[in-house]
């Protein structure tokens, strides 16, 4: 059965844009190839006829000093590109409530903005993320109902169970299935703990970021399906939403390979499964707008 494509309005929910010249990534020292400008004109052209409708922009970890000025830029280009339709933001939540209040209030009145990201996947402290201030300042983001998200390696699942149980009130949103070790065809302790924090309601899985915890030239279809198919059985189709990591994922395939991977693991779900992971649940969590259909 050869697959379907995906609802007219599907939503890609975890794109980035940056130029080097005008912003620095450190992180970017380590690839090469990711390092020059990556901009709305060049996602939908690579996208072609596989192109999102709309998209939400996940802060591209950027220096920190320069937190501000990115969101801007990305807001400038949401103004000339309205299939940008929602934001996550970064936030230095280890410095606590009053410092997350000051960092959003620029954004107080920006609908576009619709989450937050402070990225953990780098740090060496095990239990970085329950620190009591960033524990108090994940709190803190139910005020405004902004979305968590959690971009984190899979050894650090047990403290990101720990914080999501601690903030029930926030909305929380997994990054590339809280990347597993793909490459080494590894399984546990990632599937058990995944299965622990699907428990919690207020969390969601994107679909996303998954081939490039695999070997980048010689991944195939089968490797991942373990690895997506046990995300379904966590957290149902409801909770699952789809998004590229482009341009982070060129390392590892063209855009329109990943949006055909998706399909073809999704193709035999009903219509209203492949709703919620193309569109619906990206509208729920960062207001993205959707077409009817």
């Amino acid at each position: 059965m050869s697959a379907a494509p995906p609802p007219l309005d599907f939503v890609d929910a975890h794109v980035h844009f940056w130029d080097p010249a005008h912003f620095r990534y450190a992180w970017m020292a380590e690839a090469p190839a990711l390092q020059r400008a990556f901009l709305p004109r060049d996602l939908f052209a690579a996208g072609g006829e596989r192109a999102p409708r709309a998209v939400v922009f996940v802060q591209a970890e950027c220096v920190p000093e320069q937190a501000r000025a990115e969101a801007e830029w990305v807001l400038e280009l949401a103004a000339a590109e309205p299939r940008i339709t929602g934001l996550v933001v970064r936030a230095a939540l280890e410095r606590g409530p009053e410092q997350l209040r000051e960092e959003l209030a620029p954004f107080a009145h920006e609908p576009k903005v619709q989450g937050v990201r402070r990225l953990i996947q780098w740090e060496s402290e095990p239990d970085f993320c329950l620190r009591r201030d960033f524990v108090a300042a994940t709190r803190a983001l139910a005020e405004r109902d902004l979305a968590c998200d959690l971009c984190i390696y899979a050894r650090q699942l047990p403290a990101l169970i720990e914080l999501v149980r601690q903030c029930p009130q926030v909305r929380f949103v997994l990054d590339h299935l809280g990347k597993p070790e793909v490459k080494a065809g590894q399984l546990e302790p990632w599937r058990e703990e995944l299965r622990r924090l699907a428990d919690f309601e207020n969390v969601v899985c994107k679909i996303s970021g998954l081939a490039t915890e695999a070997d980048h030239a010689t991944w195939t279809s089968a490797q991942l399906r373990p690895y997506l198919d046990h995300a379904r059985a966590c957290f149902g189709a409801e909770r699952l939403v789809f998004g590229s990591d482009w341009p982070v994922s060129t390392l590892a395939l063209d855009y329109g390979r990943w949006v055909r991977e998706v399909e073809a693991w999704s193709v035999r779900w009903s219509e209203a499964e492949r709703r919620a992971l193309w569109s619906a649940g990206a509208a729920r969590l960062y207001g993205a707008r959707r077409e009817s259909t």
